[in-house]
């Protein structure tokens, strides 16, 4: 059963940043971790502008009892840059996500490729080995990129519409994996895991990321889309047979490691 939250003088306050920021759904399920482990801490949406951003991170690294900050669009580039330290994956992800104060400094990480993965590991997916094609080259699908490859992918191949952001990935990736990131395209044959790190699929009448129909019982399709539940990449990637994860499998699994960094659970690497 859900433990209430517990507010007061003692409590551990970590904010949750964007523009526009109604849109962000993380803040009670966070909160409600700490609550059920019994920690007296509370995620809140901040509303922070662009152009405020630097007086706003000047401000919230003096409140003592700010332990950390989640960090969504558009600030994770910029916030790399308030970082004293980045985890390696921020650094080939080319972004931040989350924020950690470690006595005088701030340590920023990049979660989305973590995220994702564990969502994909808790489904029985293992990429070790394996070869995998991921859709975008943007924030969340850089995390991811470096990730797959982390987790021990044979080969990687990133297909984006821009291809500046692609090839810019591409070789973030191949100087921490040297020969393992390559161009890849919407054809998913030949891949084990087929990810999508766009935003196909949340409006009705998007077109598919990749050519399901090319799509068969071997692979394992995963999608960060969490609205609908069931994203038509997924529905198609079933209707073929394949093994899936659709987005809240990555949200819940975030969810989880972002609350973990929150509470000191789990420590940045950098």
């Amino acid at each position: 059963m859900p433990q209430p939250l517990r507010i007061d003088g003692e409590t551990r306050f970590f904010p949750i940043i964007g523009h526009p920021i109604g849109q962000v759904k993380s803040p009670s399920s966070l909160s409600q971790i700490m609550a059920d482990r019994d920690y007296n801490g509370m995620v809140v949406p901040v509303h922070v502008l662009p152009a405020d951003l630097p007086g706003w991170l000047a401000s919230a690294k003096k409140v003592a009892n700010c332990d950390g900050i989640v960090i969504t669009v558009p600030h994770k580039t910029p916030c790399m840059d308030f970082c004293d330290r980045i985890s390696p994956r921020a650094k080939a992800a080319g972004a931040v996500n989350i924020m950690i104060r470690d006595g005088a400094d701030w340590i920023g990480d990049a979660t989305d490729g973590q995220g994702h993965m564990d969502g994909v590991a808790a489904q029985g997916f293992d990429v070790s080995g394996k070869p995998a094609l991921l859709i975008g080259a943007g924030g969340a699908g850089a995390a991811i990129a470096y990730e797959i490859l982390a987790r021990g992918a044979s080969e990687l191949a990133v297909h984006d519409i821009d291809a500046t952001r692609r090839d810019t990935l591409l070789a973030r990736l191949n100087a921490a994996f040297p020969g393992k990131a390559r161009i890849g395209s919407t054809d998913p044959r030949g891949f084990i895991l087929v990810a999508n790190a766009t935003p196909l699929g949340m409006r009705e009448g998007d077109p598919l990321p990749v050519q399901t129909e090319y799509l068969t019982a071997g692979q394992f399709v995963s999608d960060v889309v969490t609205r609908p539940a069931i994203s038509p990449l997924i529905a198609a990637a079933r209707a073929r047979g394949c093994g899936t994860m659709p987005g809240t499998g990555m949200f819940d699994a975030q969810a989880v490691l972002l609350a973990e960094l929150l509470m000191g659970v789990r420590k940045i690497e950098a």
